[in-house]
């Protein structure tokens, strides 16, 4: 009698789950806290003025570099995917991953020209191999135990929201409040910490990542019997032409800005020269993708053509809800009176305090967990990721004491300020970090997630078109609760005071929106593609994303110019139109989409 090859994991679990699970989750968080930390402060530091520390650009050259920055985020994990499924495994590419983007971050705390720019670059190849093999990693350990699935990325999802909660929380603050470098820095410092703890935990998943070899190779089965239709040497000559046109355009978009018109990859094609490029680009690839539908037996043919319908919408989603990081952020830091006083203030610290702490007493109790089970075998490890929260604590609590201090509710001696860094007010007050708010998204997820969870377990589990059609109405929501916000700011004006209220329902309803549309998109890939096609439809797919993130970065470009001229509530309620408009598309088309899905919910 064999014995299951995952059985190994679950000998000494903890919480229910294999021990390497959480090695994975501590990975993976330190990961998204790195990531999500360094990109809450991108936009304000490119348009923050050179006094005070920034490179004050314009917010359409920030808005350009930051869209093509995570499309390109997106669209690398193909590279990375590739490259550890043919050639280096899942292993080595989250090493390599991890490395590049500690070196990111580390360039980025440089704050030169070249070294931002060299940062940027570190990131995308960075999180290119990281991205797509962690969640590879899980599907392989629980492979023998899909009762166990769920729970698990349940968990995997939780260290993934807590690493992005900290790392808007602690980098943001430390970038705004004390300087750029001790933000991008401290994004690199932990996410060296989490390539650390894996790297030398790595035994702990047994053979599950290693490099490939020709028995692995074999072990690989054909699940369909459906005609295959390998790429002809022509297609795979256009697919070479659309991906150097489509790289070109999502770099040249950019520069082309930022040089003035001095560095212009199509400029020979005339002003609309990069629209050409990618409109050229995208009809290529809609001809191929088309063509290659008419290759398959009619089923999977349908099943395709469902996928590539939400993959449309995806695009709008992701090019709306992205502006989180961009024009909301924006929109925090000129158009906010986020100055409290009174009972305000003390509202807020209070807040404040809890959800910083409650979340790291909780994470640190599962660390605690993990080192009694591990401390043994994985000693270096253990203290290398015990050694991490330390320090989060210690910045943590350091922020606290600072913003209690700041408002006059905390008395600290000159030895104790002198010893903690922090500068002497005179007048108390209060000052909510315009990253603050982005910090909402994760918070609003770990609570909302169980609520959405029950729904689609229960009889009333809307089809994938309602679900796209909710989520993006309640996207459409959230935008027109801004709109209504920014409703009496004059057009042309730079700044003004608005009321904090309208970017928390922001961020409630977008939060929602996410968990309609986020899990429903990558689930539908995995039930309606043939296994030996699903890389490829996983490409289309992060495609999707990738152009969706671009998108973001175009609207964002706009907004001054839209401002300026009909006022910035008039900018959010086109996004809030845009929005309603692809929900109604949504919902309208889920009889025609319903067939050709032939069965799958």
């Amino acid at each position: 009698m064999t014995q299951n090859t995952t059985d190994q994991f679950f000998k000494n679990p903890v919480l229910g789950h294999p021990a390497g699970l959480f090695v994975l989750f501590f990975t993976e968080m330190w990961e998204r806290f790195s990531f999500y930390g360094m990109r809450s402060l991108l936009i304000l530091f490119l348009t923050t003025s050179t006094i005070n520390g920034g490179w004050e650009w314009t917010r359409e050259n920030a808005s350009s570099l930051f869209g093509s920055y995570v499309g390109l985020v997106y669209l690398s994990t193909m590279l990375g995917g590739y490259f550890a499924d043919k050639k280096i495994g899942y292993r080595w590419a989250v090493v390599i991953g991890a490395t590049l983007m500690t070196l990111g971050h580390a360039s980025m705390a440089i704050e030169t020209e070249f070294s931002i720019y060299l940062g940027l670059v570190l990131l995308v190849f960075g999180n290119g191999f990281f991205k797509p093999n962690m969640v590879s990693i899980i599907s392989e350990m629980y492979k023998d135990r899909p009762d166990k699935k769920d729970g698990a990325y349940t968990l995997f999802y939780m260290g993934v929201n807590a690493g992005a909660f900290f790392g808007i929380l602690l980098c943001g603050y430390l970038g705004e409040k004390v300087g750029w470098s001790y933000g991008f820095g401290l994004a690199g410092v932990f996410m060296f910490f989490g390539m650390l703890q894996f790297w030398l935990s790595q035994s702990i998943f047994g053979e599950i990542g290693l490099k490939p070899n020709a028995a692995s190779k074999a072990k690989i089965e054909i699940a369909d019997s459906d005609q295959r239709n390998p790429f002809t040497p022509i297609q795979l000559g256009l697919i070479g032409i659309m991906a150097t046109l489509g790289l070109l355009w999502i770099l040249n978009a950019p520069v082309s800005k930022i040089s003035n018109g001095k560095i212009d990859v199509f400029g020979f094609l005339g002003e609309n020269g990069n629209a050409i490029a990618i409109l050229t680009a995208l009809i290529l690839f809609l001809l191929l993708l088309v063509y290659r539908f008419t290759k398959y037996a009619k089923v999977t043919r349908e099943k395709l053509m469902a996928v590539t319908f939400f993959a449309f919408l995806t695009i709008f989603f992701w090019a709306i809800f992205e502006q989180s990081p961009n024009s909301l952020t924006i929109f925090a830091s000129d158009y906010t009176n986020r100055v409290l006083e009174g009972n305000w203030s003390v509202t807020f610290l209070v807040v404040n305090s809890v959800i910083t702490i409650l979340p790291l007493a909780i994470i640190t109790w599962v660390l605690s967990l993990l080192f009694q089970e591990t401390f043994k075998k994985y000693t270096v490890a253990a203290v290398i990721l015990s050694t991490s929260f330390v320090i989060i604590w210690t910045i943590a609590l350091w922020m606290l004491a600072k913003d209690y201090y700041t408002a006059g509710y905390l008395s600290l001696s000159d030895a104790t300020l002198a010893f903690l860094k922090i500068e002497k007010v005179t007048v108390p007050l209060t000052e909510v970090p315009a990253t603050w708010f982005s910090t909402l998204n994760s918070l609003f997820i770990i609570s909302l997630a169980p609520l959405f969870s029950k729904w689609w377990e229960s009889k009333y589990n809307p089809s994938a078109n309602y679900k796209y059609g909710i989520g993006m109405a309640l996207l459409g929501l959230g935008m027109a609760c801004i709109a209504f916000g920014a409703n009496g700011i004059e057009p042309g004006a730079k700044t003004a005071s608005v009321s904090m209220i309208w970017l928390i329902l922001v961020y409630l309803f977008h939060t929602m929106a996410e968990l309609c549309i986020s899990p429903v998109g990558l689930s539908n890939v995995s039930k309606l593609v043939p296994a030996r096609m699903i890389a490829f439809m996983f490409g289309v797919w992060y495609l999707a994303v990738a152009i969706g993130m671009k998108g973001a970065g175009m609207f964002g470009e706009n907004i001054d110019k839209i401002a300026d001229e009909h006022g910035l509530s008039y900018f959010f309620w086109m996004l809030t139109l845009i929005s309603i408009v692809v929900a109604i598309f949504s919902i309208a088309m889920a009889p025609i989409v319903k067939k050709l899905m032939h069965g799958v919910r």
